[in-house]
């Protein structure tokens, strides 16, 4: 017996190779015999550099840079010194992981932090860049990470500014770096949202980030102002292009300052990993992630990978630690938990639950055999 296991993280609880371990640990006490094709997978938000980290040969940097609000912090991102691309999760540096809900401060977050890692993995001498996005903590359109890249805002008195979302009406000037790099940059995303609008990166993703009703207003005022800097000055209009409103418009700035790609992220990882192909040899592939929703239709890992397992009739069994809703996608849903608990006992038992839902599920299987 020949089985893909292809599971997302479970967010709060397990990265996607923890998951695929529980569930392999799980499998292997039905059928110690069976060979198991471990293949974590991540939709190009947090989890995507473990994932090619883990898939290819690759190493952890270490840089010094600041988070969202500017404090000195130590960041990685994952290098891949033959291909010479690197792999950053803006999450990183710029997540909202590394804040107190207490903390938040919308009007003055940034992603000079992820900024930062890309001209450090410049400097190192990528060719290629994949900033994956998500989780962030910051509302600026990518205005910090161009700042950190030598990009310059100017006042009306030419003076040139610390821009924070909370001042970017003051913006008057945008001034490109004198030497810009060739490095090919890649966003990869699993959203389609615009950058402006009631769909946009502040209405629907803003209050995540503790922005209050006004504050909402501000940001939205502030980062349209930009997007007009950059129609009128640069001649680049990405507002409407899809997935232009993901991690607070960081997709945005990517196009518009590094002339970046957006592309939805299992598509870009699957083929890396050529997801397709792992399919084909294996009875059958297992996948899942934390929640199973309305959501995990919209691109997301799990239902991409059954997609996949399809075109090869291969059937497919998906975990998760809630189900919401039902799938065509999968043969089987199964919720991991087995009784009555808080959200953070199902968390801190995530591993325990994942491996003994994968043994009754295997046992099911024996039966049919």
């Amino acid at each position: 017996m020949r089985i893909l296991i292809a599971p997302d993280k479970f967010k709060g609880s397990l990265k996607a190779m923890e998951a695929a371990e529980a569930i392999r640990d799980g499998f292997s006490r039905v059928f110690p015999d069976a060979y198991y094709e471990l293949a974590p997978i991540a939709d190009g938000g947090e989890g995507t550099a473990a994932v090619f980290l883990h898939s290819m040969s690759g190493e952890e940097v270490n840089v010094p840079a600041h988070d969202a609000l500017g404090r000195s912090i130590s960041a990685t991102y994952t290098w891949f010194r033959d291909k010479k691309m690197a792999v950053i999760e803006m999450s990183e540096a710029s997540g909202l992981w590394r804040f107190k809900t207490s903390e938040l401060k919308p009007l003055e977050a940034t992603t000079y932090g992820t900024g930062e890692l890309m001209a450090d993995a410049i400097e190192r001498g990528a060719e290629t860049i994949l900033v994956a996005l998500g989780g962030s903590a910051t509302n600026d359109a990518g205005v910090g990470m161009a700042t950190a890249l030598g990009w310059k805002f100017l006042d009306a008195t030419e003076n040139e500014m610390d821009p924070r979302p909370g001042s970017f009406s003051m913006i008057r000037r945008i001034v490109p770096p004198a030497d810009r790099s060739p490095c090919r940059i890649t966003a990869l995303c699993d959203v389609n949202n615009p950058l402006l609008g009631p769909n946009g990166a502040t209405y629907v993703y803003g209050p995540q980030k503790g922005a209050t009703k006004a504050q909402l207003e501000t940001l939205e005022a502030g980062i349209t102002h930009v997007a007009g800097l950059c129609r009128d000055h640069l001649c680049l209009d990405f507002r409407d292009t899809p997935g232009a409103g993901a991690t607070g418009g960081l997709a945005f700035g990517l196009m518009t300052f590094c002339n970046a790609t957006v592309e939805m992220g299992f598509k870009t990882v699957s083929e890396l990993l050529d997801l397709k192909g792992k399919t084909l040899d294996v009875d059958f592939v297992i996948t899942g992630e934390g929640r199973l929703d309305a959501q995990s239709l919209q691109g997301k890992g799990p239902v991409e990978v059954a997609r996949l397992a399809r075109l090869h009739g291969r059937p497919v069994i998906a975990f998760a630690g809630e189900v919401s809703g039902s799938f065509e996608a999968f043969d089987v849903c199964i919720p991991i938990s087995n009784g009555a608990m808080t959200l953070e006992e199902s968390q801190a038992r995530a591993a325990q639950l994942l491996r003994d839902a994968a043994e009754r599920t295997a046992r099911l299987i024996k039966i049919s055999l």
